[in-house]
């Protein structure tokens, strides 16, 4: 509620107007992945517009204090955005079912950048696997949301930050009920060039 707070804040005093479009498309009484771009740290600001009821962004450790789940939420951190090392497989499994469980238990939805850093480049980067797969193993939806470009009204390369308008898209939400971890890859880089093909849709206009 704080952090919303500032954030209206900073809309306000940037003259930065914020457009949630598809909202319908988030799936009702139920645990979901939310995977979104990664720009800068203005997402944030469309993050607080569109986050749904009892979402806990995964991105960065700094981030974990935004969730009010418990312990819970560093065990997601683990399973989506954890390193593990050579021989530990078996580990990384039973790490990400006991995350999709606690998930199911918690009736929580995950918001994820999988692109996994901050992109400026004005396309996106390789989307990293753990969110899907934490989708797949707790047979919940894929819910894509895609951030307009922010380069009209701000560079951090230029120093330019300006009034603009930005469009948070909610696209329709893609099932994993009945996959299984082979179809992670494919579920990955559908999910990309959906977004991708939504991000320059948006960013033209």
């Amino acid at each position: 509620r704080i952090i919303r707070g500032l954030m209206q804040h900073v809309k306000r005093l940037y003259g930065i107007r914020m457009e949630v479009r598809g909202a319908q498309h988030f799936p009702p009484r139920q645990p979901y992945v939310v995977v979104s771009n990664h720009q800068s740290s203005l997402d944030l600001l469309g993050m607080m517009e569109g986050l749904p009821d009892r979402c806990v962004p995964v991105a960065k450790r700094e981030l974990l204090c935004m969730g009010t789940y418990g312990a819970g939420v560093g065990q997601l951190y683990g399973a989506v955005m954890g390193r593990y090392g050579a021989g530990t497989h078996r580990g990384t499994i039973s790490t990400m079912a006991e995350a999709a469980q606690t998930m199911l238990s918690q009736d929580v939805r995950v918001w994820v950048f999988p692109e996994g850093t901050r992109n400026h480049s004005g396309s996106m980067l390789p989307f990293k696997r753990g969110a899907f797969h934490l989708a797949v193993q707790a047979q919940v939806p894929v819910v894509p949301i895609v951030i307009s470009s922010y380069q009209h009204f701000y560079s951090k390369r230029e120093r330019r930050f300006t009034s603009g308008h930005c469009v948070i898209q909610v696209l329709p939400p893609l099932p994993t009920r009945g996959l299984g971890p082979a179809a992670v890859p494919a579920l990955t880089e559908r999910v990309r060039a959906a977004m991708l093909d939504a991000f320059e849709g948006l960013s033209a206009e």
